[in-house]
């Protein structure tokens, strides 16, 4: 974590704004500092991550330096200290609320450009339409080289079937020997289902980094798909 405040430095907590956060949608003024969700924290101390300050420094007002700070993107918000803390306190919720607000530039790693090619092309990757139609019949041609799947293939963009299935771009990318797990399971249960063409990807990083209205794009696009192609079921394994 970026230092926020050294350690030598005494507060003063009479003139910290405590108010600052109070509109936020998560109750951080009840917490009592038990630790327990510190103690559940699967990065706790991965530089000196600790969810129970990040509570705290919410309540006190310390909202322009979680911004700045690392902590929120080391939480995984798995939701392990939620459902331990005894004061029900979201603290996955905290963290991605911290995370909406760090301008869109500054987020780390490749998860915003990412998502602006997600929202430009229809995934993470930026992978063309023929490409990814290319690689989801090559992977069909495999599993039909296997004994007991000679028949197999992979249906794009069929009406009516009972369930449509979004894709990690990972397994379009580096991992395609996975898709062939999910896939051989369909067509020995006789699963009728489909994949889409178009804005076929299960990742969404308007979840991870805060933006709301880039996860409610990429969630529209999957409802349309659900619309538009007549499938009664959705199977989203992000």
């Amino acid at each position: 974590m970026n230092k926020v405040k050294e350690k030598s430095k005494t507060i003063n907590l009479n003139l910290l704004n405590h108010d600052k956060c109070k509109s936020w949608d998560y109750l951080q003024d009840i917490c009592m500092t038990c630790s327990i969700c510190s103690s559940s924290c699967p990065v706790s101390g991965v530089d000196d991550f600790d969810p129970r300050k990040m509570v705290r420094m919410v309540s006190l007002g310390f909202e322009d330096e979680l911004i700045q700070s690392r902590w929120p993107w080391i939480c995984t918000m798995c939701g392990k200290c939620e459902s331990v803390c005894p004061m029900g306190i979201d603290i996955p919720g905290i963290a991605r609320k911290v995370r909406s607000l760090r301008d869109r530039d500054k987020v780390p790693g490749i998860l915003h450009k990412g998502l602006s090619m997600a929202l430009k092309t229809g995934n993470n990757l930026g992978l063309p339409d023929e490409d990814f139609i290319f690689i989801i019949e090559d992977v069909a041609e495999e599993i039909a080289e296997e004994p007991g799947f000679e028949n197999f293939k992979a249906p794009i963009d069929k009406k009516g079937a009972n369930l449509l299935t979004t894709i990690h771009n990972k397994l379009v990318n580096t991992h395609t020997e996975d898709l062939k797990h999910w896939w051989k399971i369909f067509y020995v249960a006789k699963e009728d289902w489909t994949v889409p063409s178009k804005n076929w990807e299960g990742t969404s990083w308007g979840l991870f980094t805060g933006d709301d209205n880039a996860m409610k794009k990429m969630a529209g696009r999957v409802a349309d798909h659900m619309k538009q192609l007549e499938v009664k079921n959705l199977l989203w394994p992000e």
